[in-house]
């Protein structure tokens, strides 16, 4: 199956939806964008545009879903802001938050996001504090 993903004029996806590999084969047999893009329009109207996308990020960088964005002049797919205070680095194709993540020990802690305080907040990463313990009461 193939995934294409219909995209508004702000470059949002409205919805993706599956087309059988055999609706994108070509004259000479080879799957091709244009001719999936060609046979939904020739179902939904000329209107919607189409940008096909791939489970296995093949293609334009990641799958793309619902309220993701499209980026153009990248070709690729981006995932829908995590805050509404968070702006999109064009170039590096990721959101990033209005003050940069602090240093943190990685290994022990975690950090959060506090768009109310518009913060952020390092914590004890609880997942690998009970990693730890679980290994030290189960050793190999």
């Amino acid at each position: 199956m193939a995934h294409f993903a219909e995209i508004d004029n702000n470059y949002q996806v409205t919805r993706v939806l599956k087309v059988d590999n055999i609706k994108c084969v070509d004259a000479d047999g080879c799957e091709c964008e244009e001719v999936g893009i060609n046979f939904l329009r020739a179902l939904y109207g000329e209107n919607p545009n189409w940008v096909q996308t791939s489970y296995n990020a093949s293609q334009r960088g990641m799958f793309a879903g619902r309220g993701y964005f499209y980026l153009p002049e990248q070709n690729a797919f981006v995932p829908p802001s995590p805050f509404p205070s968070w702006t999109l680095n064009r170039s590096k194709r990721k959101w990033e938050a209005p003050i940069p993540e602090p240093e943190h020990d990685e290994t022990t802690q975690a950090t959060a996001w506090d768009e109310d305080q518009q913060c952020w907040h390092v914590t004890e990463n609880e997942a690998l504090i009970a990693l730890e313990k679980f290994k030290q009461q189960n050793p190999e």
